[in-house]
């Protein structure tokens, strides 16, 4: 396992710790080993529910924008990893429990939306900057968190939601002071841990069973457009902008 994410097993929790200073962003290689976390969880017998969280500043700030603008042929790999990882987590076979802090941002909503119980610290923060960074994806995943409405405003704009605003659309289970996040999921967790694991197993299947729509067709069709906008040059102005520390010119 990389130095970016660490794993630790006790009475049936399994945490997954995304630790990758400066922002928490990961580059192709960290995306599929993060899914393969997952999915390895998922089977242990071992495991009856799976936590992530992270270290530093803020939850997850997605990919790793620099490794784009210095590799652009890396997007295939990175849409690859994205897509792997999301479906890990919602397909997992045990429940998955994220518990978010500071920023959570492009591939940290991809995690977020696919996961069946969200937490939040006071200090947390949404938003889908995709349009800003010249890529597509996440709508989907943005979608089984606000209403259609609100994604697409916060898709257009790139602007940031707080969770107290977040809050009024209820798919927090709780919001708590950063300090009290990870004890407050872990509660959660270990009540899903103490119940039958064979139950558990089957209520997660059959919850995602009765879901509209398929999440991962959705989300593929919308990483079609992000090769289609990388074919535009507003989207290398704009990651070239944002490696600068400008504001993009078109």
């Amino acid at each position: 396992m990389s130095n970016a994410l660490t794993t630790r097993i006790e009475n049936g929790i399994a945490e997954l710790i995304i630790a990758k200073p400066p922002v928490n962003a990961l580059d192709s290689n960290e995306w599929f080993e993060l899914a393969d976390n997952v999915d390895a969880l998922g089977r242990n017998p071992e495991v009856r529910v799976v936590l992530i969280r992270a270290e530093g500043r803020g939850f997850c700030a997605g990919v790793d924008i620099k490794e784009l603008d210095q590799h652009p042929d890396r997007i295939v790999a990175v849409n690859g990893g994205n897509y792997a990882t999301f479906k890990a987590i919602h397909r997992c076979e045990v429940p998955v429990i994220v518990a978010v802090h500071g920023f959570v941002l492009g591939g940290g909503i991809g995690i977020t939306g696919a996961a069946d119980i969200v937490f939040a610290s006071e200090c947390a923060t949404f938003a889908l900057p995709e349009v800003d960074r010249g890529a597509m994806g996440g709508g989907a995943h943005l979608q089984r968190l606000f209403p259609v409405q609100k994604v697409r405003q916060m898709f257009f704009t790139g602007e940031t939601v707080t969770a107290q605003e977040a809050d009024r659309y209820n798919f927090i289970e709780a919001i708590v002071p950063k300090e009290q996040l990870r004890e407050t999921a872990l509660a959660t967790a270990a009540k899903i841990a103490a119940k039958s694991p064979a139950m558990i197993r089957i209520a997660k299947e059959a919850l995602n069973g009765i879901e509209d729509g398929n999440l991962e067709d959705k989300y593929r069709w919308e990483q079609g457009f992000t090769l289609q906008a990388y074919t535009s040059p507003d989207s290398a102005e704009t990651r070239r902008a944002f490696v600068e520390k400008r504001d993009a010119s078109f």
